[in-house]
């Protein structure tokens, strides 16, 4: 797969109810060995990584996670934003993922960014 196309299957997962098309998902995109960090989290692995995605829809339900900005990509590292759109359409929040891709060209790790960029500081 590409890069583009990894991506996009991380990104779908977040938004599958289903596990076992979500396992499935992970296991086209998601090392081994990935590593998934952002404010909340700090899981190595698929089934790890599943479990916070649970607590994610089960926290937010209706709620899902979009690509908002295109792929920035050199070497074997990627950004991109994101949103978190509840049911009825509105933006809850706005965040960047910085992505490392595996030898294989999957996720190796994710680290998420929640919100803006804070101010300078002065």
């Amino acid at each position: 797969m590409t890069a583009k196309e990894v991506i996009d299957t991380y990104m779908a997962a977040w938004n599958e109810r289903d596990r076992a098309k979500r396992a499935e998902m992970l296991d086209r995109c998601w090392a081994d060995d990935g590593v998934y960090v952002d404010p909340m989290s700090d899981v190595t692995g698929r089934e790890a990584l599943s479990a916070v995605i649970d607590g994610f829809q089960s926290q937010m339900p209706g709620a899902g996670i979009i690509t908002a900005t295109g792929l920035d990509q050199h070497h074997n590292r990627a950004r991109f934003g994101w949103k978190l759109v509840m049911e009825d359409g509105t933006t809850r929040i706005e965040g960047i993922d910085v992505a490392v891709l595996a030898a294989d060209g999957r996720l190796a790790s994710i680290t998420g960014f929640w919100g803006v960029n804070p101010p300078a500081a002065e």
